[in-house]
């Protein structure tokens, strides 16, 4: 029997990433820069060249880790719970996993020790049900041409990979501008290619990617849920009203108990799915986590009350987080509709969903 529980190995390298981010990089100190310059590079250097979290899916024979989801789960976990500015989602799990799928031994070796940043040209709001959605790119003549909306990490990415018909492909002269994004710690870009070189380095699975990816994100969707949970409750036990602590009052403590048992829920479904890489674990645990998340922050800018609601306070981050990834790699019921035919549930007139 698979167990979901964390090993000391685990709940060691939580321990490192955790104590970086705190000294490094804060709540406080992601909304100081949330707006000028969203990504912290210096911190992703130090988590790829002191912790080696960039080469944890990378076999040890390209110079990685060679490690499991589930290390890059506990990862994601703390990146979520400081909705850290770095691109290891987008690097070291999207790209990494279709680099690896490819067998571009040589690009494996140059990110595994953070010396390069990799993107993987395909919308954050594809889902392994619609890997094409926003892309038009066409090959002709070993030349590429179109583009992709909404990629995440493009604007920091060393390294361009581009899907095309089951082929990766890594090119060269690609422009790539900013867009506005919802998450201000995790821009997304569109990226253009006007007849850009390309270097074919293997056949990919798309779909595969990112179902993988979105099984992945629930424990950074995890990870954001439980830093609202906690803020709230040290918040709750210390703002007073009517002298006492708004905490003790029932209603408070009913809506808290539901947010624990949801975190809770949520925790289960996202270790279930680094446990199982199957693609009914992953649509359990992105039906799930997605709107949990969304649902704990918006009660934690709530049960904030007024300092919830400003802009000083980091809380309002974490809320828009949670609503991109709501959207990224399948919405809930995207996944709730693909559980619904991997699981084999009669449709509403009796066929199959």
């Amino acid at each position: 029997m698979t167990s979901l529980l964390y090993s000391e190995v685990e709940e060691e390298l939580r321990a490192a990433v955790r104590d970086l981010l705190a000294d490094r990089c804060p709540p406080a100190a992601v909304l100081k820069r949330a707006e000028s310059d969203p990504y912290d590079l210096d911190l992703w250097k130090t988590l790829a060249g002191e912790i080696g979290v960039a080469g944890l899916l990378i076999p040890e024979e390209h110079g990685g880790a060679g490690a499991t989801a589930s290390e890059v789960a506990v990862v994601l976990e703390e990146l979520g719970r400081g909705v850290a500015p770095v691109p290891f989602f987008t690097s070291a799990v999207l790209a990494t996993r279709a680099l690896v799928q490819a067998g571009a031994a040589g690009l494996l070796e140059r990110l595994a020790d953070g010396r390069s940043t990799a993107a993987l040209a395909v919308s954050f709001a594809a889902s392994p049900y619609h890997p094409s959605r926003g892309s038009s790119v066409r090959l002709a003549d070993g030349r590429l041409s179109g583009t992709v909306t909404g990629v995440a990490g493009a604007d920091v990415a060393d390294v361009l990979l581009v899907p095309v018909e089951g082929v990766l492909y890594r090119v060269e002269g690609a422009q790539v501008a900013a867009v506005p994004s919802l998450d201000l710690t995790r821009p997304v870009a569109t990226v253009t290619l006007d007849g850009a070189e390309a270097t074919r380095l293997g056949e990919v699975d798309v779909a595969g990617v990112l179902r993988y990816g979105a099984g992945l994100l629930a424990s950074e969707q995890y990870g954001v849920a439980q830093w609202c949970l906690d803020t709230t409750l040290a918040y709750v036990k210390e703002r007073h009203q009517f002298a006492r602590p708004i905490g003790s009052f029932q209603a408070i403590k009913h809506r808290l108990a539901d947010l624990w048992l949801d975190v809770v829920r949520a925790r289960a479904a996202a270790r279930g799915a680094v446990a199982d890489d199957s693609p009914l674990s992953a649509a359990v645990a992105q039906a799930w986590n997605a709107g949990v998340a969304v649902h704990v922050a918006e009660e934690a800018v709530q049960l904030h009350g007024g300092i919830g609601m400003t802009w000083e306070h980091p809380v309002h981050l974490y809320l828009k987080r949670a609503k991109a990834t709501e959207i990224a790699l399948g919405t809930p019921g995207d996944h709730r509709e693909a559980l619904a035919s991997l699981a084999e549930v009669p449709g509403p007139e009796g066929g199959q969903q």
